[in-house]
């Protein structure tokens, strides 16, 4: 049996295609939904496009009540019935309660070699840093903000001159590469830590 992934965007979804791309032939696992929490998130209509079930829980009528909207999440998820959670450029923070429940099955990509650099800004503030490497971290989700044990990371260099953009265009693509290997390992129930150079 092929695990369930449910992927969790807020915006254009590039992981997103990549994770669910990755998800054929001898795969363990396959994508049975994509979820935002924005109707506007253009990574709902390649999901769509992919055949892949695409859903919406707005945030945004929940006001500050985290606690509600978060239940009415873990209600759509709990209709796919995922094993795996990935959160592919979800954009809003998840309570301890909706940690919990999911335990041990959300992944996340940041986009810094964690520990260093949670939250957000990251390539601004390596830069700032004066740091060789940058890169991006797959993890798994646990109530401390990006604070979940490493199951991956893969690096680039800092150039001189870089901007945070520059440096997001070169860590992007390693998201794209780093993301479905630990995804592959982890549905096969192998937690072993990537490294990409």
């Amino acid at each position: 049996m092929n695990k369930r992934v449910a992927i969790l965007i807020s915006g254009g979804g590039s992981n997103m295609v990549a994770l669910a791309q990755s998800m054929t032939g001898d795969h363990p696992a396959r994508a049975v939904l994509v979820l935002a929490n924005n109707a506007n998130a253009g990574g709902l209509q390649k999901a769509a496009d992919m055949g892949i079930a695409a859903a919406v829980v707005d945030h945004r009528p929940f006001g500050k009540d985290r606690a509600a909207f978060e239940a009415a999440l873990t209600r759509r998820l709990e209709q796919a019935q995922p094993d795996i959670i990935c959160l592919a450029g979800f954009m809003r923070v998840l309570g301890a309660d909706f940690v919990t429940r999911w335990q041990g099955r959300i992944l996340n990509i940041h986009p810094s070699l964690l520990p260093k650099y949670k939250g957000l800004h990251t390539h601004a503030r390596a830069i700032e840093a004066g740091d060789k490497q940058a890169g991006c971290s797959v993890h798994l989700v646990t109530a401390e903000l990006d604070g979940g044990p490493v199951l991956g990371q893969a690096r680039v260099p800092v150039l001189p001159g870089d901007t945070p953009e520059t440096l997001a265009a070169r860590v992007l693509p390693m998201e794209h590469r780093l993301y479905p290997d630990v995804l592959r390992r982890f549905a096969a129930g192998d937690k072993t830590v990537v490294n990409l150079p």
